[in-house]
């Protein structure tokens, strides 16, 4: 997921960060950040060939229940 801006908006460089700060503000490794890019769960705004995340995104992410969901009972 991507963000543009018009010419119109305003950039505020204190929204966003870079792909290494984001795993440092959330304790993970700069791959996990980036597979979350990739999966589209992270807004990215791409600036002359460098990737920045949004902050509020980082700070308000909640990662889901890790591993594959069991089947219920009635499934099988």
């Amino acid at each position: 997921m991507s963000t543009n801006f018009s010419k119109d908006s305003a950039f505020n460089p204190e929204d966003w960060v870079s792909q290494a700060e984001a795993a440092r503000i959330r304790g993970v490794s700069r791959q996990a950040i980036n597979r979350l890019i990739q999966r589209g769960k992270l807004s990215v705004l791409e600036v002359g060939g460098y990737v920045f995340v949004s902050r509020s995104e980082i700070e308000n992410f909640q990662p889901g229940e890790p591993g594959r969901p069991q089947n219920s009972k009635d499934e099988r």
